[in-house]
């Protein structure tokens, strides 16, 4: 995988996540650029300078502000291996088959910015993290616990006997400000166009919704998880 953008290689060195190949470019010599440049030679990393020409293919994006590196694959975790290593009630984010990878990158930044523990993604039907979703969460996709299920009505029973309560975000349920989400909370967003699987969201303990003042159609999906998880916060703490 070619990963891009200083915050991702940033963060991907702050994490060791071993980077077999880095891309500069000749053209930016900013002083992010040097200090970054610094830091990887501190380690054994080869840098290969090429021009933003170049880096366009490799990244296959313009969006790579000057830097690339090659990486193997993202390592997801496992859902209730992280769960046994939590030693508080757990606050989970799960996932109903998103497919933009702005917005699955936006939300990862946001649940890691909120404190939550893990987002749980379907294997199908869904964006995975690829270098667009971790360049648009910032890099903070290598700190937040990401783990892939075939069956998330499957998982959300699992996590039920866990006495984790599962909440569906949908435009038909409680007002979020009327809400209690203290304790072990698992909160479900569906996909942008077509929200929460039916038997996904029957699946959940209750609903959530975000209120409007005014009659508009929903908010974008990574706008009501942010809403959604800096209250839920609030309470926690």
């Amino acid at each position: 995988m070619i990963i891009y953008g200083r915050n991702v290689i940033s963060e991907a060195l702050k994490k060791g996540i071993h980077m077999s190949k880095i891309f500069m470019s000749d053209a930016d010599f900013s002083g992010d650029m040097k200090l970054l440049r610094k830091k990887i030679e501190e380690t054994d990393l080869k840098i290969e300078i090429v021009d933003d020409k170049q880096l366009d293919e490799v990244t296959h994006s313009k969006d790579h502000q000057g830097i690339a590196a090659k990486i193997k694959d993202f390592v997801y975790s496992q859902t209730f291996d992280v769960l046994d290593e939590i030693d508080h009630d757990p606050f989970i984010v799960i996932l109903d088959q998103i497919q933009d990878p702005q917005n699955f990158g936006a939300i990862i930044r946001t649940a890691y910015g909120a404190g939550v523990d893990l987002v749980i993604i379907p294997e199908h039907s869904s964006v995975m993290v690829t270098p667009a979703v971790l360049k648009a969460s910032a890099g903070y996709a290598f700190r937040m616990p990401i783990c892939v299920e075939t069956n998330l009505s499957r998982v959300i029973e699992a996590l039920k006997k866990r006495n984790v309560w599962v909440y569906a975000a949908t435009m038909d349920g409680k007002p979020y400000f009327k809400m209690n989400f203290k304790g072990p909370v698992a909160f479900v967003f569906g996909n942008e166009g077509k929200g929460i699987r039916k038997l996904v969201a029957e699946n959940c303990d209750d609903r959530v919704s975000i209120p409007m003042a005014r009659e508009m159609d929903s908010l974008n999906v990574s706008v009501s998880v942010a809403v959604i998880l800096f209250k839920a916060m609030e309470e926690r703490s």
